[in-house]
């Protein structure tokens, strides 16, 4: 059943009816204290709380957030829904802080309210049925249990971190709610944005990825709602904007932390209301979109500061993913490593491709600040330089050598700096420069003893003990 609270009857008959329709019985309440002796009578008999933030003549709305405190402090697992003004938004932002599950506006439109509403409540239920698994199991839901319950084959992982949060992914991604995705460059964010809309009721739908930090301020009402012609001097011809190619479907606005305060409003009002106005058109348009955005920045910070608004932070944070950076998951590299190592393979036309197990520690004990992505670009590089023959893995040696060829860490080793302490020991520092100088000098053997300062006599003790089969490329 859902509490409805206000002190208009009209207002209150009107929602009774529409979510009647929609299946969901209703009570209402005209005061806080009706309200909160319903709750009191019946503890267990309420789903959801939809409330006006205002019970008398008073419009601060400090009645609604009393209320809402009360309710949070009665029973904090029970999801509530605030009602307020559009001129009311900030007040809407102090009630979210405060607990509140989501906001709407009056005017509400019906299909916005009913997809707060349902969203509300299926997080809820996701939340119930999560604390019951791990009562019943003794734990949380594993890996295996996890990828047969959804589609998540994408995002590779086994850390009991990782696990967590795909578990989260999957109980999100049934719902409308809004998501953000927060993390460092690299950890996988649109993956995550792609599995959310894969495993979701839209997954027939459109996904329409936008790269906000690509869109100038002079051009996002055009991207983002379309034109109608003639709406500019270039504007020979009408065209869809962003939300209109996402209608009934996902949309993934990455790099969220890059638009300006101008396109923020603007922005603002279609998550909203899903309504907006095409450029040069003053009739509004309304869009069914589930929308999931991802930034790396701190936009916490960007409030604080005035260049994000606070508002559309509540608006888009309904939940908040945070990925972790691969050093937080390091003993996930040698699985992922094999993953990209089999992918890029079969994309470049490779046979079967290994890496040593000297080569995965090797790779787990690296920082990879580009993270995943920048791992994945060490084995496709790895793919393309080098090849090997069945039962002949990639060693330690190659992959060094390739970082000597990589932008940031071939800038550090062209500057002298040394591997990563702990993650190699000198018998394979020297092994790996061994190698590298036989490559370079192409199997010439006195070259190579002369580079490393070493006789000739020397350097063959060493293909001896290294198991290289060094030879003389000398005419």
């Amino acid at each position: 059943m859902i509490l409805l609270v206000d002190d208009d009857p009209s207002v209150t008959a009107s929602l009774a009816l529409l979510l009647k329709r929609q299946g969901h019985p209703t009570r209402s309440a005209r005061s806080a204290a009706e309200a909160l002796a319903a709750l009191a009578e019946d503890p267990e008999g309420f789903e959801l709380v939809l409330q006006d933030m205002n019970f008398s003549r008073a419009t601060s709305g400090e009645e609604g957030l009393a209320l809402l405190r009360q309710i949070r402090r009665l029973r904090p697992e029970l999801p509530v829904i605030l009602i307020t003004a559009w001129g009311s938004i900030g007040l809407a932002v102090e009630g979210m802080k405060a607990g509140a599950a989501d906001f709407v506006t009056k005017p509400w439109g019906n299909a916005q309210l009913l997809q707060a509403v349902e969203t509300a409540l299926a997080l809820a239920a996701g939340r119930a049925g999560e604390t019951e698994s791990e009562r019943a199991g003794g734990g949380p839901v594993g890996r295996e249990e996890l990828d047969r319950r959804y589609d998540l084959a994408a995002l590779v992982g086994v850390d009991p971190a990782w696990v967590k949060l795909l578990a989260l992914v999957g109980r999100v991604a049934a719902t409308d709610a809004s998501v953000l995705i927060t993390g460092e460059s690299g950890t996988g964010k649109e993956l995550v944005a792609e599995a959310l809309h894969q495993n979701s009721r839209r997954k027939t739908g459109p996904f329409v990825k936008v790269n906000l930090g690509g869109i100038s301020s002079t051009l996002f009402e055009s991207e983002m709602f379309g034109h109608v012609r003639g709406a500019f001097t270039d504007a020979r011809a009408d065209r869809k904007g962003r939300f209109e190619m996402a209608d009934r479907g996902t949309i993934f606005l990455d790099e969220i932390g890059e638009v300006d305060p101008a396109a923020q409003v603007k922005l603002l009002r279609v998550l909203q209301d899903r309504t907006y106005e095409v450029l040069g058109s003053s009739l509004p348009r309304t869009v069914d979109v589930r929308v999931i955005s991802a930034t790396n920045r701190d936009l916490r910070g960007m409030v604080e500061t005035g260049q994000f608004r606070e508002d559309l932070l509540y608006r888009l944070n309904l939940i908040a993913l945070r990925l972790p950076p691969l050093r937080e998951r390091r003993g996930d590299i040698p699985l992922l490593a094999r993953a990209f190592l089999a992918s890029c393979a079969a994309a470049y036309g490779r046979g079967p491709l290994a890496l040593s197990p000297r080569a995965q520690d090797w790779l787990a004990a690296q920082p990879f600040p580009g993270n995943v992505r920048q791992l994945k670009q060490t084995i496709e590089r790895a793919v393309l330089v080098f090849e090997r023959g069945e039962g002949e893995p990639l060693e330690v040696e190659d992959l060094v050598a390739l970082s000597q060829l990589d932008g940031t860490e071939g800038r550090e080793a062209r500057r002298g700096s040394l591997p990563r302490p702990g993650s190699m020991t000198l018998e394979e520092m020297e092994r790996a420069m061994i190698v590298n100088c036989l490559r370079h000098y192409e199997g010439n053997v006195t070259r190579v003893a002369e580079a490393l300062g070493l006789s000739r006599a020397a350097l063959y003790r060493r293909f001896e003990k290294y198991g290289l089969a060094g030879q003389d490329a000398e005419p």
